[in-house]
């Protein structure tokens, strides 16, 4: 996606590299777990590169349920220093810290069954 057509003000692009790709196919070619924690990613997890990490997952191990809980464990490590970087940036822009972290709020998930 072009820079510009984006409201991602995030320090995400020196961070990843976006693939390019159908976001709704990938997103829908993913397994329901693997889905509902990109919906509750702090930040756009970008289905293509969830689908590529996903398909490589599953070559690594040797089952698909070990692939998916360690797919969810660097999706979350992803998301922690994307929020570290953001947190920084936002401390080196208005010398205080992320209201949200200043208040210690956590990211919102849904409950956990």
């Amino acid at each position: 996606m072009h820079p510009a057509l984006t409201n991602d003000v995030t320090e995400r692009p020196q961070i990843w590299t976006r693939l390019s790709g159908d976001d709704w196919a990938a997103f829908e070619a993913l397994p329901p777990t693997i889905r509902q924690r990109l919906q509750e990613h702090a930040y756009d997890a970008w289905a293509v590169n969830a689908l590529t990490l996903w398909r490589r997952f599953r070559r690594k191990h040797a089952s698909s349920d070990r692939a998916l809980r360690s797919l969810l464990r660097y999706l979350d490590e992803c998301e922690a220093l994307e929020r570290a970087a953001y947190a920084e940036a936002y401390r080196h822009r208005h010398g205080t810290l992320l209201p949200h972290l200043a208040a210690r709020a956590s990211v919102l998930r849904y409950r956990r069954r």
